[in-house]
């Protein structure tokens, strides 16, 4: 995955999604497969994928150079193409853009 830092020109999208019981497996498997087609488009940096441990949400937190490569990706037939089946397996898909703004890592002490 990339290294996120504050005021980056990353473009940053995280998208929640709420699930009805019982569908995060699939809708995992739908998200996994769109991921590996949109790590092929133009100006794609990284993706990550997150499950809730009570199946309830999923987390999709995708990078790239620039928004208008990230919207042309999304609104692409291709990528398109299985996305209407997403929208029935989900009770809410919440996209929304982000900046980094504050990032505080543990530092790494060498051993002696």
């Amino acid at each position: 995955m990339a290294e996120t830092h504050p005021n980056s020109d990353v473009v940053t999208q995280i998208t929640t999604v709420k699930l009805p019981p019982g569908k995060q497996d699939e809708v995992l498997a739908l998200m996994t497969e769109r991921a590996q087609f949109m790590a092929k488009q133009p100006g794609f940096v990284s993706i990550c994928l997150y499950r809730s441990t009570d199946g309830s949400h999923v987390v999709n937190h995708v990078q790239w150079t620039d928004a208008d490569k990230l919207m042309a990706a999304h609104h692409s037939p291709e990528f398109r193409k299985e996305w209407s089946h997403f929208g029935d397996l989900a009770k809410e898909i919440e996209p929304c853009l982000y900046e980094a703004v504050h990032i505080e890592t543990a530092s790494m002490k060498k051993a002696s």
